[in-house]
């Protein structure tokens, strides 16, 4: 018979899973070597039960990574028979289509065995900053983007596969960075899988089933009981996403349907693949789509397989969110990024207090410089850089934020000491978020120069960039205005944002990085609130008195109540 965990006997274990995954997410902090994961968080660890259902996934996951995952793990471990796996096995893949979208998300999975049973399985999946290929946005197929790693054994019963390590080492940059990171999430599955053999000890449990049926299961109805507060109906909505110039726009037609406590997400109508790297593949798309339900439905629980039961995705073979092999994927984000924004707007009718405005930093915008120094030793980096949350019915837009992608800001110390350019300016950009009652956040300023001194690098530098918000800017909700755009300059002049930019020493680029839409009709936000945006430098005088019509005195600093009364009558 099944064993039945009492309450606090199911949270105490619970809870313990989570900090379990999150001591194999601090490992990372400690042991990788590239900033993109150990400053910029770029990297999810979770496990599964026997059976590759998701039981626990790190507090700080990214949900592209971990959405994916709970699709893709899954998939993967019921590949093989059980007799297949063994003590010590651990195993790599950079699949696209197998996981998390792109090349550059690297998993490693290793088999957890308790008293020579199998009892789960646990895996990490790194952004790495370096797989090789053209870095670009603008490249045609997935050959172009870097090296492919089929699902093969890293380890075999503990004993190193050399000849794939060599084989990574040999089609990327900087070799070392790449391996360092790959051993890094070797060690955090080490230590998932020796903390979870020691939770079932000290436990008396045999395995995880029990308790994963019960932790899913209760996860499952919690979900439902949210979905089923919302009325039946059908909502609808359309979004439209830029393309490189010269290309006609892409649009995301979605239709969510709330059936009792199954919510069905329909995709279909949306445009076909395209002949650049955003195209994104199903498990990317889910990964979205599921975040944007899970965060208005069931915010709090931590994730896990039951939280996925209740929503069906369609999503058509051959179209920008389902896109074929070897469509080019590397910039998948700067599709699938949107797609929590339109699910966000197909509900927001039904649930206005629920949803946020559309985000400057949707896409997160990802800069890859590389090079070479005077010495010819290559250097390569990444930073990921967000843009002005969108603001919600009770809150102003995060400032600089990234999302949906959950990632952390590169800081400029650790950026300048990866490599030899020089960061003159970071700064907050006033008036770029989108006013309204509740103000979307600001955008950011990064002004980056190559040196042409004695130090410079040798030319070129490279410069790929992943973004997006040129075009059409952050939308508002229900009266809230759209916030500013994205800027990228080089030199002054407008460059290229989805191909390969080469810098020489001296160049200056600027990357203006967007502000997020406003929620609400701005005459009803509150003067108070407006003459703080100004003494703080988040709104200018003139703005506030133009679209907030809000007077301030400039000499006093204080809001002229008459004259705000006249402006807003």
């Amino acid at each position: 018979m099944a064993r039945a965990f009492d309450p606090i006997t199911l949270e105490i274990l619970w809870r313990r899973l989570i900090s379990i995954v999150d001591e194999a997410d601090g490992s990372v902090a400690r042991t990788a070597f590239s900033s993109l994961l150990r400053d910029a968080h770029d990297y999810t660890c979770m496990f599964t039960d026997r059976f590759g259902r998701e039981l626990a996934q790190g507090s700080f996951a990214t949900p592209g990574q971990s959405g994916a995952m709970a699709l893709g793990i899954k998939n993967l471990v019921n590949k093989f028979p059980v007799e297949y796996y063994n003590q010590g096995d651990a195993f790599i893949t950079n699949d696209p289509w197998a996981l998390a979208g792109h090349l550059n998300d690297v998993c490693v999975m290793s088999p957890i065995f308790y008293r020579d049973k199998l009892v789960a399985f646990t895996a990490c999946v790194f952004h790495h900053s370096d797989i090789g290929g053209r870095v670009a946005s603008d490249n045609h197929d997935v050959f172009e983007e870097g090296l492919f790693i089929p699902l093969v054994k890293l380890y075999d019963k503990g004993v190193l596969n050399e000849s794939v390590l060599d084989l990574i080492r040999w089609n990327v940059r900087t070799p070392d960075e790449v391996i360092g990171d790959i051993r890094s999430q070797i060690a955090a599955n080490h230590v998932c899988g020796e903390k979870i053999c020691q939770m079932l000890k000290e436990s008396g449990l045999e395995n995880l089933d029990d308790l994963a049926d019960q932790i899913i299961g209760l996860t499952e109805k919690s979900m439902r009981e949210e979905i089923e507060k919302i009325p039946d109906g059908v909502y609808r909505t359309r979004g439209v996403i830029e393309q490189m110039k010269g290309s006609s726009d892409i649009v995301i037609n979605a239709k969510v349907e709330i059936k009792g406590s199954d919510i069905l997400v329909d995709l279909d109508g949306s445009s076909g693949q395209v002949n650049w790297g955003g195209n994104v593949v199903y498990n990317f798309t889910y990964a979205y789509v599921f975040m944007a339900i899970k965060s208005m439905f069931a915010p709090d629980i931590p994730n896990n397989e039951g939280c996925a039961r209740p929503i069906v995705l369609t999503a058509p073979e051959g179209t920008v969110i389902n896109c074929k092999f070897p469509a080019a994927v590397a910039a998948r984000m700067g599709v699938g990024h949107f797609l929590t924004e339109v699910i966000y707007r197909a509900l927001s009718d039904v649930l206005p207090d629920k949803v946020i405005a559309a985000s400057g930093g949707t896409p997160a915008a990802m800069n890859v410089f590389y090079g070479k120094r005077k010495d010819a030793k290559p250097w390569h980096s990444v930073i990921i850089r967000g843009g002005g949350m969108g603001a919600g019915a009770r809150n102003d837009g995060n400032y600089v934020y990234i999302f949906p992608a959950n990632g952390a800001n590169t800081p400029v110390e650790i950026f300048e000491s990866d490599t030899p350019l020089i960061v003159e300016k970071r700064e907050i950009l006033t008036d770029s978020g989108g006013i309204g009652r509740m103000k979307g956040g600001l955008g950011k300023r990064e002004v980056f120069r190559v040196p042409d001194d004695e130090y410079s690098p040798m030319p070129p530098v490279n410069l790929g960039i992943q973004a997006g918000r040129y075009t059409y800017p952050a939308e508002g909700l229900f009266g809230g205005k759209p916030g500013a755009r994205a800027q990228f300059l080089v030199n002054g002049e407008p460059g290229n944002s989805y191909g390969l930019t080469q810098l020489k020493p001296g160049d200056v680029v600027i990357i203006d990085a967007p502000g997020g839409g406003g929620y609400g009709d701005p005459q009803e936000r509150d003067p108070a609130l407006v003459l703080n945006d100004v003494i703080q430098g988040y709104v200018s005088l003139e703005r506030a008195r133009s679209e907030y019509r809000v007077a301030i005195d400039p000499e006093t600093m204080r809001v002229n109540e008459d004259q705000t009364r006249k402006l807003r009558q």
